[in-house]
C-alpha cells in the first residue's frame, strides 16, 4: 500500500474511534505528519507533530532523559520508546509514532549502518518498538520509514 492510502485507511479508524495522534521524527524530519496532513480533514484525527532533530529538542519537548540519550544513543530502542511516551504525554492523543535514524549519506556506524531506524508507538495499551534497516539512499530511507511508521500505527489500533 502506498503512503497516501495508508494514510487515508488511517484516517478512517481514528476517526471511526474518535481518537486523535502525534507524531514525534527525527529522521523524518516531519515527512510522517506532512503525510498525514495531506489528507483533506486530517484535522478531525491528527493533533500535532514534533520534530525532535537534535537530541536537545528530543530532551525539551519529549521529555526524553539526556542521560537516556548519552547511554544509548539518539538512535536506539530507549530513545524511540521514550520518544513515543513523551509524545503522549505531551498531546492530548491516544496513539503516536516516534522514529529515530540514520537516514544518510553520512552518520552511519558499524553499530548504527545508514538505514538503522527505531520505531516507537505508543497506544492506550502500552508501548512498543521495532527496529528496521532500511536500503538506499537518504531519500529511499526516510519514504521507507514513513511508510512503516503509519503501517505501524493501523497495526497498533484495537
Amino acid at each position: 500500500m502506498d503512503i497516501a492510502d495508508l494514510v487515508l485507511v488511517l484516517a478512517r479508524e481514528l476517526k471511526s474511534r474518535g481518537w486523535k495522534m502525534a507524531t514525534a521524527e527525527s529522521c523524518t524530519g516531519g515527512l510522517i505528519a506532512g503525510a498525514c496532513t495531506d489528507a483533506s480533514g486530517s484535522s478531525d484525527w491528527f493533533e500535532r507533530g514534533f520534530v525532535t532533530y537534535s537530541n536537545a529538542a528530543k530532551t525539551e519537548l519529549l521529555g526524553v532523559p539526556a542521560e537516556l540519550i548519552e547511554a544509548h544513543g539518539a538512535v536506539s530502542e530507549p530513545v524511540a520508546r521514550a520518544m513515543a511516551a513523551g509524545a503522549i504525554l505531551h498531546a492530548p492523543v491516544q496513539l503516536t509514532v516516534a522514529v529515530t535514524g540514520v537516514a544518510g549519506p553520512t552518520g552511519g556506524s558499524a553499530d548504527k549502518p545508514v538505514g538503522t531506524v527505531w520505531f516507537g508507538w505508543a497506544t492506550p495499551a502500552g508501548s512498543f518498538t521495532e527496529h528496521r534497516r532500511f536500503d538506499g539512499d537518504r531519500a529511499a530511507v526516510r519514504a521507507a520509514t514513513v511508510r512503516h511508521a503509519l503501517a505501524g500505527l493501523l497495526q497498533r489500533l484495537p
